[in-house]
């Protein structure tokens, strides 16, 4: 038994008093200060901050649930979120009260105990604003401090509710909404501080982090990642570091001087108490392709690197670059984790931090300088053969693209994308969420800028067929891979790896129960023993299950909980990589706990039928023309060739194909852009939109058949005594 848990005891039977004293209702709400952050670690039957404390380490100090007695573990109580799009919250946990949230940046407060239902706050979103979401309408959680509870809506706004009621306390506007800025990412509050970035580099925006006062919602500091178009100051706290050593990496000539540059600051964000740092990471470049992007074909300070401020300044501290040279969506915005390591001098402690981004490396930096310690590929990858002293990739020439389509692993959703990894400081192990998705890289022959619309400079269609076969389907769906890496940052290597039936898995958590918690694609909830990597339970949680799970404990008893539900990048438009199409499904919060004998429903939905609404038509040219425009504009929301996961509607079913008229109405006219589906106008001639269409239903009949053919296949194989 840990030598906290008869602290926590008492802690929690203190509490029980004064929910008993004061009714059903706890006595405080979110009474979060920074000293109790700080603390965070010492309380672990709380959950205060998006990666559970300060550190980010995603590990609990609860032990109840324990590589003994997991597999007792059953359905406590479950929530229906109001959303049938992508969920990636992780719980916060304070004072008995759960806040999560769901698509459309929804606020909930629940009781952390039974799951009823406190509050809930809807930011009433323009759903015309789902066009500027790169990777759906998604929303990772929210901050707690001093009673109110922060949230970053999808539209821009930083919005800071009464955590008693979910009333608004106040509400600002953290960009300029007329350009295709988003917001997904959990703010974090240091220093009485709310820190939030901002997403939309695929669009063509400039990124920055920003700092609000949680008390009053002004203002306080902002740091720009890339220099303004002209290389002038801007008046923020970051302008002296991109004057001596950001705009020397840039040219002045190239897409970046209208598109804004990228380097947006969409995840993680994590607070360093030893150095009083806040470390952020940045993303890629806009456009992607850097020989559009900067003539200069500079390193593009600071896209794709880690860089640290003083917490309560913003000033430049250090910054180290992960991707110098952005050409491939290598965002380094994935989780940074902070920890004091044996790898000084004689084994000597030294604070650390720690990341595994896109790019397949994984990286140890000196967290007070960010001096580069080492580096090691932790999935296999092509487009570097290693790092050298510095810790700068040595590049594959083939990876700097040009019109030839080049396979490239990792591809753009990354080795390791915004799942959250986890770290066990009894262990010394990070648990990562990697992946292996390959996928083609090749420089539009045709771009120009395109404000305010994907304008990656690479060509989407590029390595795709035209037409797909059985023997081409099954090849794709060979190449991607999904695993959870327990990875030993003192030596660089992997200490056990388990492999998964997919890519695009979800987020770990880690417990002194020696218990790695982990859920898949498909929607399976595991727990694996910390040391081995032995599948110790699983649950069926019928949907998604991709966020980062969190544990809580009240009453003396431990919990577990995940949010669940289809959606984000993969989810969204990988519906060639899915085995079976996935139906909408309400999201939900699944909690368990040892004993319970709960269930989670069975979703009553029936799947549309699989057939084409209208006849083939169109010559080679015209279907060929269809090819190209709907992988420009359609791909990232309905899927590559034309095959969606089922969450946004599949075109090649929908009746609208059948008819052109509707068609044009909604493609061009903007009919359904109350629900997210704008119109493509600026990008798409009225001959052009028909040629898509053309695409689709070919792509309906061709698919037809293809399932036909695996039907039958199946049915032979079952028939084969």
């Amino acid at each position: 038994m840990s030598s906290m848990r008869p602290y926590r005891l008492f802690i929690s039977l203190i509490s029980a008093l004064i929910l008993a004293s004061c009714g059903s209702e706890p006595a405080k709400f979110a009474d979060v200060d920074s000293q109790r952050l700080l603390n965070a670690a010492a309380t672990p039957e709380e959950w205060l901050t998006y990666g559970g404390t300060y550190d980010e380490q995603r590990h609990s100090g609860l032990d109840q649930i324990n590589a003994d007695n997991v597999a007792q573990l059953g359905v406590a109580w479950t929530y229906d979120l109001a959303t049938e799009r992508g969920v990636e919250s992780t719980p916060i946990v304070v004072d008995g009260v759960m806040y999560v949230t769901s698509a459309w940046s929804v606020v909930y407060a629940l009781d952390a105990k039974t799951g009823k239902e406190l509050w809930l706050y809807n930011p009433n979103v323009d759903k015309a604003v789902g066009a500027k979401a790169c990777c759906d309408v998604v929303n990772r959680g929210v901050a707690v401090w001093k009673g109110k509870v922060y949230v970053g809506v999808i539209d821009g706004r930083l919005e800071a509710l009464d955590a008693a009621t979910g009333e608004l306390a106040w509400s600002t506007i953290t960009v300029d909404q007329s350009k295709p800025y988003t917001i997904t990412g959990a703010p974090r509050v240091v220093k009485g501080n709310v820190l939030i970035g901002n997403g939309g580099a695929e669009l063509g925006v400039r990124g920055y982090l920003s700092a609000y006062s949680a008390a009053t919602g002004d203002l306080v500091w902002r740091f720009y990642t890339v220099p303004n178009p002209n290389k002038q100051p801007d008046g923020a706290i970051s302008d002296s570091a991109l004057k001596d050593i950001g705009n020397l990496t840039w040219g002045d000539e190239g897409a970046w001087t209208t598109d804004g540059g990228g380097g947006t600051v969409w995840d993680s964000i994590a607070y360093d108490d030893v150095n009083d740092s806040v470390i952020f990471g940045v993303g890629n470049g806009s456009p992607w392709n850097r020989d559009v992007r900067d003539t200069g074909k500079g390193d593009n300070l600071f896209l794709s690197s880690i860089v640290a401020v003083d917490a309560a300044t913003g000033a430049y501290k250090w910054h180290f670059q992960t991707t110098p040279g952005d050409n491939w969506d290598y965002t380094a915005t994935q989780t940074i984790i902070l920890a004091d390591l044996p790898i000084g001098a004689g084994g000597a402690t030294r604070r650390v931090a720690m990341q595994a981004p896109k790019n397949g490396f994984y990286y140890l930096l000196d967290a007070a300088t960010g001096k580069f310690i080492s580096g090691e590929a932790f999935v296999p990858q092509n487009w570097a053969q290693g790092l050298d002293v510095n810790g700068r990739p040595i590049e594959n020439p083939e990876a700097r693209y040009g019109e030839t389509p080049f396979m490239q692993n990792p591809g753009p959703l990354g080795a390791h994308n915004w799942q959250p990894m986890a770290f066990n400081p009894e262990l010394n192990l990070a648990y990562i969420p990697a992946q292996e998705i390959p996928d083609f890289y090749a420089s539009d022959s045709l771009f120009e800028d395109r404000i305010q619309s994907w304008n990656t400079g690479t060509n989407l269609a590029a390595g795709l067929p035209m037409d797909l076969d059985l023997a081409t389907a099954m090849a794709l769906r060979a190449t991607l891979k999904g695993r959870l890496i327990a990875w030993d940052p003192i030596t660089q290597s992997a200490r056990w790896s388990v492999e998964h039936s997919n890519a695009w898995n979800g987020g770990v958590l880690s417990t002194a129960g020696g218990l790695v918690f982990q859920g898949r694609l498909e929607g399976e909830f595991a727990a694996y023993n910390a040391v081995t990597g032995e599948k110790l339970w699983h649950q069926n949680v019928k949907s998604g299950a991709a966020s980062g799970p969190g544990t809580y404990e009240i009453n003396g008893e431990q919990y577990v909980t995940i949010t669940t539900g289809w959606g984000s990048a993969y989810a969204l438009a990988g519906g060639s990589a899915y085995d079976q199409p996935v139906p909408p499904i309400v999201g939900k919060v699944v909690t368990f706990k040892l004993g319970a004998t709960g269930t989670i429903p069975d979703p009553n939905l029936v799947m549309a039928p699989r057939t084409p609404k209208a006849d083939r038509f169109g010559d080679q040219e015209m279907i060929q023309l269809g090819f190209d425009k709907y992988h420009f504009n359609c791909r990232v929301c309905h899927g590559p060739l034309a095959i969606s996961s089922g969450v946004l509607p599949d075109l090649r079913w929908s009746p609208i194909s059948a008819n052109a008229d509707v068609w044009q109405s909604i493609v061009l006219g903007g009919a359904l852009s109350a629900n997210g589906m704008v119109s493509f106008a600026d990008t798409l001639s009225p001959s052009e939109a028909e040629a898509v269409r053309a695409y689709v239903i070919k792509q309906a009949h061709d698919g037809a058949a293809l399932e036909a053919e695996v039907a039958a296949l199946m049915a032979a194989q079952v028939a084969t005594p």
